[in-house]
């Protein structure tokens, strides 16, 4: 289902002619049970209003499907209309799990006096699962129709076996829905939620492991990068958090390299995390030979071999690059700007004299609009230098520390490493002492 945004997306860019994506979506619409939605894709393939015996029949099976499973588990249905199960409300400051505790205490309650059986819950499930499959995600609002997003936490608290495969892959499912759903904070308590379950699980064989990590990490890719920045400031530090986590970077280094495009656009987008880039260029340069594209090129053209000429070819390779990225398209302006500070600040420091008109022809700026903005780059960037109005110049200052600073860097360190010398001279004296008769 997550495709789906995806394969509109290249419809929506003409990346490829429209008949071609149409007969792949409904490939795809095949082997799920958004039915009606094929019988959409199939007349729009076809051009015609008639629709084939095999979709008409599948309809009515999932119809049917539909009644029988909410039969099964009719009498947890019924108690979930409970006036006193009131769904709790979030409270700003508090952890998902508090406010859930008496909601789950309630649930568990009722479930005991309808004399709810093990068998209903896992009925549920099925029902859950099965209104997903036909695209009933959830509620839109509150009050509407409920959905896989509601009914399968539910599950997940009354099952008799919270550590399952099947209570593990409710939460999966819980996952996708809130993402469709683009119900953001749900989605990355969700999501935080799956985090700790995958690495406190004991799986079979640590190649499940590793594949339930890569599942995460692309799913995160919709959490971190469609809502808007403005909205939730906090998703890029968290996503750059993420990745260089060492479990989840060994996971991208083993099976998915790909991922580093994302890592690289997270970090050139968020300048409060540039403590970050020695790391993301050391790991970009073991990646070389097995990943590459114009985004993780255009670092190591600029950082590690210094070449401003393709960094600057690899910056407009990026625009096409970032404009037909479903997850980046939205970051294109930001990535190209801060990419244009990259350049920049690095020619800046090891360049002592840059010419302006130079500077303004490779930005596409007029000279006095480069000349202004340079010095409040200059400004924001805390860099040493000065413009020679005269000569049309940013002459660059040398940034060497004052005497009393490198002393300072010098003795920092030297009453740790002086306590660290005195204990071990201290331990051989007392097994010297120790030896003698």
């Amino acid at each position: 289902h997550l495709l789906f945004p995806l394969l509109e997306n290249v419809q929506k860019k003409e990346i490829y002619p429209e008949e071609q994506v149409v007969k792949y979506q409904l490939e795809l619409l095949k082997k799920t049970k958004l039915v009606d939605f094929a019988m959409d894709k199939y007349k729009l393939l076809h051009k015609t209003e008639d629709v084939p015996d095999e979709l008409k029949d599948q309809r009515q099976q999932v119809v049917l499907q539909l009644k029988e499973l909410k039969a099964d588990c009719k009498q947890l249905l019924t108690m979930l209309e409970d006036s006193s199960l009131v769904k709790p409300q979030k409270v700003p400051g508090e952890k998902a799990e508090k406010n859930n505790q008496n909601y789950r205490d309630t649930l568990v309650m009722l479930a005991e006096k309808h004399n709810i059986l093990p068998d209903h819950v896992e009925s549920l499930y099925k029902y859950a699962k099965l209104h997903f499959e036909c695209g009933n995600y959830g509620q839109v609002q509150q009050g509407g129709q409920m959905g896989a997003a509601e009914f399968l936490p539910i599950y997940r608290m009354l099952t008799q076996d919270s550590s399952s495969d099947t209570a593990l892959s409710a939460l999966w499912g819980k996952l996708a829905a809130e993402i469709l759903l683009e119900k953001w904070e749900d989605a990355i308590a969700d999501l935080n939620q799956l985090r700790e379950v995958i690495d406190a699980r004991h799986f079979p064989s640590p190649l499940q492991q590793l594949q339930q990590r890569t599942w995460l990490i692309h799913w995160s890719l919709f959490v971190y990068f469609k809502p808007e920045l403005a909205s939730y400031p906090n998703f890029r530090s968290e996503v750059i958090d993420l990745f260089f986590s060492e479990r989840y970077l060994q996971t991208i280094q083993t099976n998915c390299p790909h991922i580093l495009r994302y890592l690289t656009t997270a970090v050139i987008t968020n300048p409060r995390r540039r403590g970050v880039l020695k790391d993301l260029v050391r790991i970009i340069q073991q990646e070389h030979h097995t990943y590459r594209d114009p985004i993780t090129e255009f670092v190591e053209c600029l950082l590690v071999n210094f070449d401003f000429d393709s960094a600057q070819e690899k910056l407009r390779q990026c625009e096409q690059v970032l404009g037909t990225d479903y997850f980046l398209q939205s970051l294109r302006e930001e990535f190209i700007q801060n990419a244009r500070l990259f350049i920049f600040e690095t020619y800046c420091r090891i360049h002592q004299c840059i010419d302006i008109t130079m500077l303004a022809d490779k930005l596409n700026m007029g000279q006095e609009e480069a000349e202004l903005w340079i010095v409040n780059l200059i400004r924001n960037a805390r860099l040493d230098a000065k413009i020679d109005s005269e000569k049309h110049h940013v002459i660059m200052g040398s940034a060497k520390p004052s005497v009393y600073q490198q002393v300072t860097t010098k003795t920092k360190s030297l009453c740790f490493r002086s306590y660290v010398l005195a204990g071990n001279f201290n331990k051989q004296q007392r097994k010297y002492d120790g030896e003698e008769p």
